[in-house]
This record gives C-alpha cells, sequence and structure tokens, in this order.
C-alpha cells in the first residue's frame, strides 16, 4: 500500500480520499483550514475517511504520491505543499479542470513527474467535512509508467480508472462538457436550465466553439459532439449543480480561465472565432467581481 496526500479536500478530493480508503492506503489530507474528520455520502454508503489532517505545509512529510484536488485558479496554493510532500520525488497526479494540467505545475514540479488526470465524478460538497457523491467517479489517465502505476492506486474500488492511448482527445472532450456549464452559472440556475430551447442554442454555440478548438489542437472528436453532449447534460438530473455554479453560489472564485478562457486563448492562437465563450467569459468576470 501507499502513503498518499491529497492536496485540496472538496468534492472531487473527498470522493478520491474514500475511494483510496477502501484500497487500504495510507492517507494524508492537505487543506487550507483545519479539519478534523470527513464522511463521504457514497452510493455504496457512508464512508468515514480515516486519515491525518494538516492545514500548514510546514506539518506535510514526504509520500509515495501526491493527487492535487484543487480547483484550477489555485495552483500557487497547491504548490506550496509540493516541496515537503515531493521530498523523495514523488509523482504528481492533477486531478483538475481544462486541458493545461501539467502546464499549470511545470512551475513547480520536473514534467516527468506530472501526470493529468481527466476526472469525471458527480459529486457536491455539502459541508466542511462532508461530501456527497452521486455516481462513479472516471479517471482517465494518458498510457504511460505513470499513468499505469496510478490506476493500480485505485485497484479494487468502485472507480473507473483507465489508461487511454489518446488522453488529448479524452480530455477536450471532457472540456466540451465543462465549458457549457457556464450557462448554469451565468443564470445561478442547475443543469436543467439547458434544457429550455434559447439556452439550448447557446450551449451548442459553445461547445462547437470548443470542438473547433480541439480539433485545431490536435484533438479527434465526433462531428456531432456538440448535440451529442447538449443531449446527455439534457438528460442528466434537473438539480444537478456543476462546481461553477457551486463556487458562484458559494462567493468563491469561479474556473472561467481553465473551462472557456481557454477555448478563447487557444482559439486566437489558431485564428478560430470564439464569440460565445468570449462573451461568456466577459460576463463571467464582470459578475465575479460585482459579486
Amino acid at each position: 500500500m501507499a502513503r498518499i496526500a491529497i492536496v485540496g479536500v472538496g468534492a472531487i478530493g473527498g470522493v478520491t480520499a474514500a475511494l483510496l480508503q477502501q484500497a487500504g492506503h495510507e492517507l494524508l489530507l492537505c487543506t487550507r483550514r483545519p479539519m478534523y474528520g470527513l464522511s463521504v455520502d457514497t452510493p455504496d454508503g457512508l464512508v468515514k475517511v480515516q486519515a491525518s489532517f494538516v492545514s500548514d505545509p510546514g506539518e506535510a512529510f514526504e509520500v509515495d504520491w501526491v493527487i492535487v484536488a484543487t480547483k484550477a485558479y489555485d495552483v500557487a496554493g497547491a504548490a506550496k505543499w509540493l516541496e515537503r510532500l515531493c521530498s523523495k520525488g514523488a509523482p504528481v497526479a492533477v486531478l483538475q479542470n481544462g486541458v493545461e494540467h501539467q502546464k499549470r505545475f511545470a512551475p513547480y514540479v520536473p514534467m516527468e513527474k506530472i501526470l493529468p488526470v481527466m476526472v469525471d465524478c458527480p459529486a457536491e460538497r455539502q459541508a466542511a467535512d462532508s461530501v456527497r457523491q452521486r455516481g462513479v467517479m472516471h479517471l482517465k489517465v494518458p498510457d504511460s509508467a505513470l499513468g499505469r502505476d496510478f490506476v493500480k492506486l485505485f485497484a479494487r474500488t468502485p472507480a473507473d480508472a483507465t489508461t487511454v492511448p489518446d488522453f488529448l482527445s479524452v480530455v477536450w472532450r471532457k472540456l466540451c462538457f465543462n465549458s457549457a456549464g457556464v450557462l448554469s452559472a451565468l443564470v445561478l440556475q442547475p443543469a436543467g436550465v439547458v434544457r429550455e430551447e434559447a439556452v439550448g442554442e447557446v450551449a451548442l454555440q459553445i461547445i462547437r466553439e470548443c470542438a473547433a478548438v480541439a480539433r485545431a489542437e490536435g484533438a479527434t472528436l465526433e462531428e456531432n459532439v456538440a448535440e451529442v453532449v447538449l443531449a446527455a447534460q439534457r438528460a442528466a438530473p434537473a438539480d444537478s449543480i456543476n462546481s461553477m455554479l457551486a463556487d458562484r453560489q458559494a462567493g468563491r472564485p469561479v474556473e472561467i480561465d481553465a473551462r472557456n478562457g481557454v477555448i478563447v486563448r487557444l482559439g486566437r492562437k489558431h485564428g478560430i472565432a470564439t464569440p460565445a465563450n468570449s462573451m461568456a467569459v466577459a460576463l463571467m468576470e464582470a459578475m465575479a467581481a460585482k459579486d
């Protein structure tokens, strides 16, 4: 079994901790504020996580693996933990939204030690010490030695952890889903809002722009990916709350750059117009500033 540190214990970090505990690993949970316990309401029942909790990077110690589950905008905060946690060369698995996992952590960790992870899990943080997991956690990583070692950490757990030969396409397809989530955050309504015809049309524009930029970056996506994504979002529980909406409701910063800003930036690089995403970014930044 491995000694694993999880930096950032929100919804994703909490579910990850519950899964790794089931696999028998030793856990160190690194948080900004003191925590004294963690309960995860999983589809298979309540899990009370047994772990060491630290809120001061100076109290951290070396581990075998580091899993970063902070929001994409909090890389600097997560990096404060890495010197001690990685003192013996531990690899860093980055469970964040977007497509720039390695780029974000390259200033702090050798590139060969950074493992980008596509994570997809319906989960919500209900309180500081409790998380609700609505469904299976899916984890996709590049098919490499590091990726295969990461997958082994989740052996004998309910997680769907696998290596994939074309990680670029997988992570961009996930961004197609995430990009339209900005609409819920803008109108402060849960996922069911995309069932409205006019909102659905805007969602399609946002996703199509994302897909165009993805293909320019080298990703392979089905021709009708926007329609497939919208259909899946409309089939999801109408009361689902994505992380961007949850952050805005709680008055926290939002991941607008990782989810939509990157589409605008890379679209500009490839000469691809992204008016729907550009408007979404401008509106969200203005609203976040007001909030």
